[in-house]
């Protein structure tokens, strides 16, 4: 296996982004300080690089952005998807300026220091992407030192010997340790988040936390559900104790696979009791495990919030936010199974719905959080579902 490849260090370079391929990108280094190994995935949102950083759907793995301009807004508390962010750090190309927005309340470079996730700025990350289109996403090591010392060596080896998300079952690590209601309704500006959730009573939904994030289950409040979140681990025996209308598999981190060794037989109880199921992303690919369809891990994955679907009922094409590197493989579903879109990107599956029971799941995240709004219509249709 060759060493790194030879490159320069340039003069005041204090970051550096080390592949399991050998290469070595120089830049400058802000937030916090030290090394963190992972995938490295390239994300195409132009807004939202706080939920992005917060999605626990990024655990493990090193988001390189292509907007050039991240972090000019700064941060608040109130664009955040998770209490820390899941991400391992953040690549991109300008320098981490001042913020400019009247919503911030700390500095970009002050929130990373603060979560101690490491930023890389002064990158090429169109030629970075580039390099992830054409071999994949690789292993990586993002380092920051502000005397500009790296041991290049040390970090390629723990590049190279990271295992890869194939495999790996992150669900267990970010998911919820005990079960708890959810009330909150979606932000709107001057308002903040919207306290609905309380009243009348409504149609109550267990909602499977494999790493979730919050604005799923306040756009399930702003259609009318009761929300009860359960751990990634919870069993059904656990979850009906609940007395739920329905079951929401949520989305979340590493190989479906992995995760469906023990979250698989529980979905298939749940599909079996003939309450309605809808799940998302993560959740998606393990409903398409339970009914006996086959998962794999994609070239470079999709990550974004300009993605467009079709929608094969009618087809409508829907602008979605999407954020996975597995997808299901649509010739594997079965009879009962249909196909209900398709990424027009690259025809990969992005939802299927049973034919004999209420069960639906989309590869996408009709939530946003960043990314346009334009499949809200299925949170209401899964209400509707545990409703009538």
């Amino acid at each position: 296996m060759a060493d790194a490849k030879p490159m320069p260090m340039p003069q005041g370079a204090t970051g550096v982004l080390v592949l399991a391929s050998g290469d070595v990108v120089w830049g400058r280094g802000f937030g916090a300080e030290g090394q963190a190994v992972g995938e490295v995935c390239f994300h195409t949102a132009m807004t939202g690089y706080q939920e992005i950083m917060t999605d626990p759907s990024f655990a493990g793995q090193i988001i390189n952005f292509t907007f050039p301009h991240i972090g000019n807004v700064g941060a608040n508390p109130e664009d955040v998807e998770a209490d820390d962010p899941h991400a391992l750090g953040m690549i991109v190309r300008e320098d981490v300026t001042a913020p400019s927005s009247f919503r911030a309340t700390e500095h970009l470079d002050a929130w990373m220091k603060k979560h101690a996730r490491i930023g890389l700025s002064g990158i090429d990350t169109r030629a970075l992407t580039r390099k992830i289109r054409q071999e994949g996403a690789p292993n990586g090591v993002i380092a920051h030192s502000p005397s500009g010392t790296f041991d290049i060596p040390l970090l390629l080896q723990m590049a190279r010997a990271w295992p890869g998300l194939e495999g790996m079952d992150l669900a267990i690590t970010v998911s919820c340790e005990t079960h708890f209601g959810w009330e909150g309704g979606v932000w709107r500006l001057g308002e903040g988040y919207e306290s609905d959730g309380v009243g009348p009573k409504r149609p109550h939904v267990v909602a499977i936390d494999y790493g979730s994030k919050r604005n799923i289950f306040r756009n399930l409040v702003k259609a009318g559900a009761e929300v009860t979140v359960l751990p990634a681990t919870a069993t059904f025996e656990q979850a009906m104790s609940f007395n739920p209308d329905g079951f929401f598999l949520s989305n979340g981190p590493g190989d479906p696979a992995a995760t469906g060794e023990y979250a698989v037989p529980v979905i298939r109880q749940m599909l079996e009791s003939g309450k309605p199921v809808f799940g998302i992303c993560l959740g998606h690919q393990m409903l398409g495990l339970a009914v006996g369809a086959k998962t794999s891990k994609m070239h470079q994955g999709h990550r974004g919030a300009n993605h467009p679907v079709k929608r094969l009922s009618d087809g409508a094409v829907e602008i979605t936010s999407m954020n996975h590197g597995f997808a299901v493989e649509s010739e594997t579903l079965p009879a009962n199974a249909r196909e209900t879109h398709v990424s027009l990107f690259d025809g990969s599956n992005c939802g299927f719905e049973l034919v004999d029971r209420p069960a639906f799941s989309v590869q996408y995240h009709p939530e946003a959080s960043p990314g346009p709004q334009d499949s809200f219509y299925l949170f209401e249709k899964f209400v509707d579902m545990m409703a009538g």
